[in-house]
């Protein structure tokens, strides 16, 4: 780590000197993906700026109220670690002074972003959980080693428990190994710790350091001012993470770090549901100012043998990992072809076994269109609508989706969607914070009690019908209820709807082929006024092929809710329809079936 990659600005250039000139002067802010006030403690302490900026970073708090960066507290942590020093290899008794990537995109976001609590009387760090996601090889262990024994030992929290968290007794060891070398050879420690086999203790502070590799072990004494969790995909179930994280709520600022290596793509994990969240961020479908993240990986489209892509990937390239040693790992890949997955993932942080996304965020974006006119009452009197309802389990959201057709080919579309009130709480944990918001907003909606109030949702269709031009209604045919029938007697036409690939694939097609014409046209083709809910539910949409290529939402692969996406294809498919009239193998009193 005391060697400095060669910069942007120490480069030696090629090529022709007038194209040079002529070329964009790039943005360090926005090209190295810098916030403002990192990239000026950068310039003022001398630091040079990195080159490898991560595949995906979160906000850093900066629109915070009351937010402030503070550069001593970043130079305090950058000194606690230059107090350390190299216990082997070539850097061996050299001060372990962090690289300019690790200052830049770990220690001082995380470090520098302070705001005052009243509470505590005094600036309190923002950020409360770090997660790092990068290949190994990259210095990992150096830097979660040196945040413990900053946690620790220089933090000014008396009594502070640092646990380091891993799957098995032998792996924790493995994890709280560097932390206690480290202690035990720094000079700036001698006399201040004490280093047992599985215990460092702060003599001034009365502060230790334990490794933990059970739910037991974590809850013991549990009042923990910072967790190292090290290697999260190999973490089988939740529990130790979340018991580590909850046994932190009398500290003022406490840290939980996660430092791992990519897996495969398995959904529903706690690295998958970490990730995820950590993704949601960067795309800003959820805010939350305590977590920051960021995430070095290739692209699944990039050559994995270029040497262009390994830097991409790794940022410690040249140092740790070594190019002689990324190069003969990537030479074993190519030879051996069972190898290239393990090589993706270890090496360039790719999550090989991930489907891609159904439809880009931008792609969405793009489609929300930049007047909201026409979601005025008198706008939408008496116009054609289309509607798709989604009945899903009584205790969980439900959700209509209205398609309102233009003389464009394209369509307006209106969600409304509802909530049990004892449900919402758990809804707005999963979005951090953000269903409040979309309640407040008329986005949402609740009804009372631990189940759907359908009652509530008829009220809402009836309101509706007495405004649009209702033409039909598809739902589930396999979710019936007294709702449709009930709709039904109410004068809508239901239209059962198969929900397999059959009746769904052609809709989903249409709807994505409608949102990439909008992008690419500038015309929002399917225009839903930036909806946050269902933008949070494109964040999360997933989609099942069958061995035709045929497509349908995937409730279950999904990384949360996306009913809307259920009702908008529900309603897209009687929209294709039109006023055409359908057959139907028997007569369901008012129901029609497809």
């Amino acid at each position: 780590m005391t060697t400095t990659r060669r910069t942007p600005s120490t480069d030696r250039r090629s090529g022709n000197p007038a194209k040079r000139a002529a070329a964009k002067k790039p943005d360090p802010i926005k090209d190295l993906k810098l916030s403002p006030e990192v990239h000026a403690y950068m310039v003022d302490r001398g630091i040079p700026l990195p080159d490898c900026p991560p595949h995906t970073k979160t906000p850093e708090p900066r629109d915070v109220p009351g937010a402030a960066f503070d550069f001593e507290r970043v130079d305090k942590v950058l000194a606690a670690f230059k107090a350390l020093t190299h216990v082997s290899g070539r850097w061996a008794g050299q001060p372990l002074t962090p690289d300019p990537w690790q200052v830049a995109y770990i220690l001082a976001p995380t470090f520098g972003w302070v705001r005052w609590d009243d509470e505590a009387d005094a600036y309190v760090r923002i950020i409360r959980d770090l997660y790092v996601d990068v290949p190994r090889k990259n210095g990992k262990s150096t830097i979660s080693s040196g945040i413990a024994l900053y946690m620790a030992c220089a933090d000014g929290e008396q009594g502070a428990q640092v646990v380091t968290a891993a799957t098995g007794k032998e792996q924790a060891k493995f994890v709280f190994s560097p932390i206690k070398t480290l202690a035990e050879k720094a000079p700036a420690l001698k006399g201040r710790v004490k280093a047992y086999a599985e215990k460092v203790i702060h003599l001034r502070s009365a502060s230790t350091i334990i490794p933990v590799s059970s739910v037991a072990d974590a809850q013991h004494g549990a009042n923990i001012h910072c967790s190292v969790v090290d290697e999260l995909h190999v973490h089988k179930n939740p529990d130790l993470v979340e018991t580590i994280e909850t046994g932190r709520g009398s500290r003022t600022q406490p840290l939980s770090v996660i430092i791992t290596t990519a897996d495969s793509g398995k959904p529903g994990t706690i690295y998958d549901r970490k990730r995820r969240y950590v993704d949601s961020l960067a795309a800003g479908t959820i805010r939350d100012e305590h977590v920051y993240g960021v995430v070095w990986a290739a692209n699944k489209d990039d050559d994995p043998f270029a040497v262009e892509t390994q830097k991409k990937a790794n940022p410690g390239y040249g140092i740790s990992p070594s190019a002689a040693y990324l190069a003969a790992e990537a030479k074993k890949a190519k030879n051996d072809p069972s190898a290239l997955a393990a090589y993706q993932r270890l090496h360039l942080g790719i999550r090989t076994k991930q489907a891609a996304r159904f439809v880009n965020l931008d792609t969405w974006r793009a489609n929300a269109g930049d007047d909201n006119a026409w979601l005025d009452t008198d706008a939408l009197r008496n116009r054609r609508a289309y509607g798709g309802l989604d009945l899903a389990s009584t205790s969980d959201l439900t959700a209509l989706c209205w398609l309102l057709p233009r003389d464009d080919d394209g369509f307006d579309a209106l969600w409304r969607m509802w909530v049990p009130e004892a449900a919402l709480d758990d809804l707005n944990t999963r979005t951090a914070g953000e269903a409040m918001v979309w309640l407040g907003r008329g986005w949402l909606r609740t009804t009372p009690g631990n189940v759907t109030d359908y009652a509530y949702v008829r009220a809402s269709m009836n309101e509706d019908a007495d405004l649009l031009d209702v033409q039909t209604v598809a739902f589930d045919r396999w979710n019936a209820s007294q709702l449709t029938i009930d709709l039904t007697d109410d004068g809508f036409e239901m239209v059962k709807l198969g929900q397999g690939f059959a009746s769904m694939s052609a809709p989903l097609k249409e709807v994505k082929r409608l949102l990439l014409t909008g992008q690419a046209s500038g015309v929002p083709m399917i225009r839903h006024g930036g909806n946050d809910v269902m933008t949070w539910m494109t964040d999360n949409l997933a989609v099942a092929y069958d061995a035709a290529g045929n497509v349908k939402p995937d409730k279950a692969s999904a990384a949360d809710k996306i009913d809307g996406w259920s009702a908008l294809v529900n309603a897209m498919s009687e929209a294709m329809a039109g006023n055409a009239p359908k057959t139907s193998a028997y007569d369901d009193g008012g129901l029609r079936v497809v």
